[in-house]
């Protein structure tokens, strides 16, 4: 099935997990989906997710694939394979982290790491029909992950419940203590553009739920959308612009690595100023609100023999990237159209309120059930 791009058996708990082969584990190579990094050396020590993993009741059975050096949306690997969607064969696994959403579709482990910049743990939670986090920007160590240095990416699980999500984060993150919500919380949607299929099937899910909940505008959240991707492509050039040179990626990577070199800092400077715009237009808005709700991707998942372009889908991460770049934690709830297609539905919250946000999607969920 391509999910898998290393079997291992490491430390000996009861909750087996799978992590993104980005993230370094000691006298492993960290080839992040890619030849260019084949002959690389292994790592010398665990990433510090690893070991709080090891030092909790987890058992590591594998590395997982991944969009080639995670600088893509679609999961597709002419390299080293591409992860079969498993609950929708047909469709993209979603990028970069795609093996580790797809090996909890597949229910290969209790949870799974994956690392998200401008999205690829909610892309492929959402493509896969599996919950994914992006925790708050900072709060889970990036010691250890690939590429090393980074203002945008996070480390997030993906499992098949809101709750293992928590037992994942109260590994990963030991300031992490689940909780519950009793009341109903004060809920907003976020008014953006998405299919019309998207939207119904989340309406749809919402009246299950008994919620009827108003509307709201973000004036900047396009041109954070915008600057997200000059910050990303500023940032990967700088830590894999020299791997061009080995004619060893694959082309669509190639192609938007090159790309990415014209970046400037005078762009990300501006992105800079965007960034600051949206983080207090959202700030604002969770003063009034205790979560933001709106799809995780604007449109179904097109199929992989459709998706060969990634730059032609790249308006899928259109409503996932802004909050890495404003940094608060979101989480995607798996949902289904009516035709039995992937819909993702996505919540955010406060910056450092990871609890608060796995409560209210633990609240929304049951509401629908």
């Amino acid at each position: 099935m391509n999910i898998i791009a290393e079997k291992m058996q490491i430390g000996s708990g009861k909750f087996t997990v799978m992590v993104k082969d980005s993230i370094d584990i000691q006298g492993y190579k960290t080839k992040s989906g890619s030849r260019s990094l084949e002959n690389s050396a292994v790592a010398q020590v665990h990433a510090q997710v690893i070991k709080n993993l090891l030092a909790h009741d987890c058992t590591i059975t594998a590395k997982t694939n991944l969009h080639e050096l995670a600088f893509g949306i679609t999961g597709i690997n002419h390299a080293l394979g591409t992860p079969i969607n498993p609950k929708y064969p047909e469709l993209i696994p979603g990028g970069s982290s795609s093996g580790s959403a797809a090996a909890i579709a597949a229910h290969l482990a209790d949870f799974t790491l994956g690392t998200d910049t401008g999205g690829s743990v909610r892309m492929p939670a959402a493509c896969c029909g599996v919950y994914g986090l992006k925790p708050t920007f900072g709060r889970v160590s990036r010691k250890g992950v690939h590429p090393e240095h980074s203002s945008l990416d996070c480390v997030g699980p993906f499992a098949n419940s809101v709750e293992m999500i928590e037992t994942a984060m109260q590994f990963i993150d030991p300031s992490f203590h689940a909780m519950t919500q009793d009341d109903l919380p004060q809920l907003a949607i976020l008014n953006v553009q998405a299919d019309v299929v998207v939207q119904d099937t989340i309406q749809d899910f919402l009246k299950k739920a008994q919620m009827q909940l108003p509307t709201v505008d973000i004036k900047t959240f396009n041109s954070a959308y915008d600057a997200g991707m000059q910050i990303i492509n500023y940032e990967n050039w700088q830590a894999y612009g020299e791997l061009t040179k080995t004619g060893l990626i694959g082309a669509d990577v190639q192609g938007r690595l090159l790309k990415a070199a014209d970046t400037t800092l005078v762009q990300v400077k501006q992105a800079e100023k965007v960034k600051a715009q949206f983080t207090q237009e959202i700030d604002a808005l969770l003063e009034k609100y205790d979560a933001l709700l709106l799809p995780t991707l604007p449109q179904i998942p097109p199929r992989v023999i459709d998706a060969e372009n990634t730059v032609a889908f790249l308006n899928l991460t259109a409503l996932v990237r802004p909050f890495n770049l404003s940094g608060h934690p979101a989480i995607t709830i798996p949902l289904e159209t009516k035709q039995g297609l992937p819909v993702g539905l996505q919540i955010i919250t406060k910056r450092s309120a990871d609890e608060q946000l796995c409560a209210i999607a633990k609240f929304i969920v049951n509401a629908a059930h």
